[in-house]
């Protein structure tokens, strides 16, 4: 048997390749089809998921005191790092009482230290009787009360010097900055609920991806029965231009309760953005691989038919080279093949090439095939009627 390999416009000019025999092959009731072998594969279950981006870790910069903004010391939508002023709070009025209390804190110390020693003679006195009992346990009272007004007073200076410091309005974390709500001039209050700004780090980002409840339950009941095996946790990610983001994330965590209104489990992946491509609030397909598929058949989806109901058949061509009516059991569709789960095993010899042309039972003139990956031409890799090999050597 020769072999010869041809590129380009298959069946049409296949079934008129061998030339001098086609008024044979309609005489002895042949069809010419093209077929491929079936065959097992090891492949990667994938789910493609809608996900919304949103920021890993977010801040919203407020003010803890009341007062009026002096300086913005900020660019609008510029990184920012921890630690880093923002905005400054009009200060004299907090300053003032700092003062104030840090002065109160100086007297009440020179009091202790007069309570003290007073108590100190009195316990000297009271020890010869030459004081009362009495006069001696109210100095040493005084002495109590004059150590708990310093206490109240270095209370006092702690948290006037907190005012003080939440003047300057900091950064709580590094992160991209936002636009700023207020401006220079505007009286800010500690109790306000609207946000001066927001601080959002953008690297590493979450992409929050749902998943229906019932595909869950479905992967995990074939995890248990051991008809496929975990995927590693890798996410792909595809933008809305469908361009693919060239990053992949790793998934972190699923929710462990399913979304009442929706019906849906949150899953989330962490992924690197060092460019900050991504951006929260970005709509984007998440590719989460969830098991691994053995042995599994695969066949191309131009060699089976699907009805308006769902129903999927095939023809595979059998021993006799006749055409074999087969019913299938499709999972999915992966890539340009569908995941066949009853219907077809290995060995089979499904026809891709001429199936408008066939029904169950009637003869066959097969020629092997070879199915190109994406789009273009099959290529064919047998033709087994002794007459094409005749003309093959001609």
């Amino acid at each position: 048997m020769l072999r010869k390999y041809y590129t380009g416009l298959l069946v049409p000019l296949l079934l008129l390749c061998g030339c001098d025999n086609a008024t044979d092959n309609k005489a002895n009731g042949e069809i010419a089809v093209g077929y491929v072998d079936i065959t097992q594969e090891n492949v990667t279950l994938e789910a493609e998921l809608s996900g919304r981006v949103a920021a890993s870790v977010t801040s919203e910069v407020r003010p803890q005191i009341t007062g009026i903004i002096q300086k913005m010391l900020f660019k609008e939508g510029s990184v920012v790092r921890a630690g880093q002023p923002l905005y400054q709070i009009d200060s004299a009025t907090y300053r003032a009482s700092y003062n104030q209390t840090s002065a109160a804190l100086k007297n009440a110390r020179i009091a202790l230290a007069a309570a003290e020693a007073k108590a100190r003679r009195y316990e000297s006195l009271g020890d010869i009787e030459a004081v009362s009992k009495q006069d001696r346990d109210d100095v040493l009272a005084e002495a109590r009360q004059a150590r708990a007004a310093v206490e109240l007073a270095q209370a006092n200076l702690q948290s006037n010097a907190i005012n003080l410091r939440y003047t300057s309005i900091k950064a709580s974390i590094s992160g991209r900055i936002g636009a700023s709500a207020y401006t220079k001039g505007a009286l800010v209050t500690a109790s306000q609920t609207d946000p001066l700004a927001t601080i959002r780090q953008l690297d590493p980002i979450y992409v929050n991806i749902q998943q229906s409840a019932a595909q869950i339950l479905q992967l995990r009941k074939a995890l248990a029965n051991g008809d496929v095996f975990p995927a590693t946790a890798d996410v792909a990610i595809v933008l809305e231009d469908a361009s693919h983001y060239p990053i992949k994330g790793q998934l972190q965590f699923g929710e462990p309760v399913v979304d009442e209104t929706t019906g849906t489990v949150t899953l989330r992946a962490t992924v690197a953005n060092p460019q900050t491509l991504l951006l929260p609030g970005m709509y984007v397909t998440a590719i989460l691989p969830e098991a691994e598929v053995q042995g599994a058949i695969l066949a191309p989806q131009q060699g089976v038919k699907r009805s308006a109901t769902g129903k999927s058949t095939a023809f595979v061509i059998d021993k006799d080279n006749k055409a074999a009516k087969r019913t299938l059991v499709v999972d999915r569709a992966i890539g340009n093949k569908w995941l066949v789960t009853t219907g077809l095993q290995a060995g089979d010899k499904l026809i891709v090439e001429g199936l408008d042309k066939i029904k169950d039972g009637v003869p066959l003139k097969p020629v092997k095939l070879k199915l190109p990956e994406g789009s273009g031409a099959p290529t064919v890799i047998e033709n087994g009627s002794k007459a094409d090999t005749k003309a093959d050597k001609k």
